[in-house]
């Protein structure tokens, strides 16, 4: 691990770090392994670092650190609720601010924020609580179904037919009340990191799975990951500055994922931004940041201090890096 002295300066000047990880999402259990990690990375780089898990603590706990890196996946970690907390503490922290986080876990609303821009996103349908996805004959199949607001593909299916509509429609309103339906896209999918200003190298997905599902995300060693993507120059650029305008777009800081499919006409199509990705050990953006010549430590430290840069010092605090 090679840290340069600039850097080294510069994280010597933080103070304690909140490493926030666990809450009571769906997916927390990944979470829990990404804080784990990043916290190991934390106290690597000779940081003072702590795990806090704000289902377990009172949010007042957060007042004694000087920069909070956020590692919650899901509702309460990535939906813009913790981030609200931390500006109301004047407690610096990782990633996207309130709104971008809002809207980027609400896969509906980033959409039709897409769409208003004129970026290429697949033709949807949004079905409500007491809709029974009978109009959703225009869209053919099959279908994506999808929570609005989950992330880690929970709850998520592809169907065949109206049978199978009406079941993964059941199945996804246990996670939301809101679901949005997709028409399937046959092709390729790719993912693209963002770390500050920097787009990383795309990723390609290869799965023997319907779909890059929880358990190919998480589980699975029969996964490929493809990096570099297999895509021409041409290519590989045409998909990373769409990727970046759809980042911005949604008003994405700090760093991000933005998950992206190709149909059999050769069009890129957007699926969802991720504003608190995965830093596990199956995750993709340390292994984008790998195929970019930084490890994880590096990766994290990157992160935070272009977190303790967005954010004004502490009155009498140490935190600037």
């Amino acid at each position: 691990m090679m840290i340069d002295n600039a850097m080294k300066q510069r994280l010597a000047r933080i103070g304690r770090v909140a490493v926030l990880a666990g809450g009571s999402s769906a997916e927390r259990p990944v979470s829990l392994k990404s804080g784990a990690e990043v916290h190991q990375a934390l106290r690597q780089l000779g940081l003072i670092a702590e795990l806090v898990d704000p289902s377990e603590v009172g949010v007042e706990t957060l007042k004694g650190f000087d920069v909070a890196f956020i590692a919650l996946h899901g509702r309460g970690g990535e939906d813009g609720v913790i981030q609200g907390v931390l500006e109301h503490l004047g407690v610096p922290y990782t990633g996207s601010g309130v709104m971008a986080s809002a809207i980027g876990m609400d896969k509906v609303r980033s959409k039709w924020l897409w769409k208003g821009v004129g970026l290429p996103t697949p033709a949807f349908h949004v079905v409500g609580a007491d809709d029974d996805g009978e109009a959703l004959a225009e869209l053919g199949f099959p279908l994506m179904v999808k929570p609005a607001h989950e992330g880690s593909s929970i709850g998520m299916a592809k169907v065949e037919d109206q049978t199978q509509l009406r079941k993964a429609l059941d199945d996804a309103r246990q996670y939301d009340s809101e679901v949005l339906v997709e028409a399937w896209v046959n092709g390729p999918e790719y993912t693209v990191s963002v770390v500050g200003e920097q787009v990383l190298p795309a990723i390609r997905l290869k799965t023997p799975n319907q779909f890059y599902d929880y358990q190919a995300k998480y589980q699975s060693n029969s996964t490929e990951y493809l990096c570099p993507a297999g895509l021409s120059d041409e290519d590989e650029s045409e998909l990373r500055a769409l990727s970046l305008r759809a980042f911005k777009v949604v008003g994405c800081q700090g760093w991000g994922r933005v998950d992206v499919m190709r149909d059999e006409q050769g069009r890129w199509q957007l699926l969802e931004v991720n504003t608190v990705p995965g830093m596990t050990d199956h995750s993709l953006v340390p292994m984008a940041a790998r195929a970019a010549g930084d490890e994880f430590p590096i990766l994290v430290a990157r992160i935070l201090l272009d977190a303790v840069d967005r954010f004004p010092p502490r009155k009498g605090g140490k935190r600037r890096g």
